[in-house]
């Protein structure tokens, strides 16, 4: 993740009046990941209603992502815990979306099917999330950053998982990233593993 990109420019201005309160980026974590399950527990059901009070719990948890680091950096309360808490929230927030969406689709077509098609993206994204937690953990937060293009970074594409199933595309995008995730996985596990060693070797 980048940390200039339209959604964390946003997240600097709301954070910007907390910068000299008792409110610290640890508790905008924990505000994400209560959003976050949230709104995979209204996926689950899989209804119109919970569906949109869903997507909406996923957006305000995405920029409660974004807002705990521009409130470390601005407040100057950045630490290593805080770091790896973000990440581990971000993988927890993003495999339980496509879990929740799993449950919903057992009662459609897809059958049994969904779960295991909602557990596979969740693998895959909290693989993902340890591989960048590897190296943010060892190295440091910015070696595991991804470069933003246009205003947005990779992380950024996950919004169109609660949008999509909001509109109805709950099960296509729950049958794409099944497909999908894995190959992400494999992709990005290679490219934090060659940041890794190029990083052991300019150390020596």
């Amino acid at each position: 993740m980048s940390y200039n990109t339209w959604i964390h420019q946003f997240a600097r201005q709301l954070v910007q009046p907390l910068v000299n309160t008792p409110v610290t980026p640890n508790h905008l974590t924990t505000g994400r990941l209560l959003f976050g399950l949230s709104a995979a527990v209204c996926f689950c059901f899989d209804e119109t209603f919970w569906n949109v009070m869903g997507a909406l719990a996923f957006v305000i948890s995405m920029v409660l992502d974004r807002a705990d680091g521009e409130l470390a950096r601005l407040s100057g309360k950045s630490s290593r815990f805080g770091a790896i808490y973000d990440l581990v929230t971000d993988a927890i927030c993003n495999a339980a979306l496509f879990i929740g969406l799993g449950v919903a689709a057992m009662n459609g077509d897809l059958g049994s099917w969904g779960l295991a098609m909602g557990v596979v993206a969740g693998i895959c994204i909290s693989i993902i999330f340890y591989a960048v937690i590897e190296v943010a953990a060892s190295i440091d937060a910015g070696a595991a950053a991804f470069n933003s293009f246009a205003g947005f970074d990779p992380d950024d594409a996950m919004i169109i998982v609660p949008i999509g199933a909001a509109l109805g595309y709950g099960q296509l995008l729950l049958t794409l990233a099944a497909f999908i995730t894995p190959f992400v996985a494999i992709y990005i596990c290679r490219d934090m593993y060659k940041r890794r060693q190029d990083a052991m070797s300019d150390k020596k």
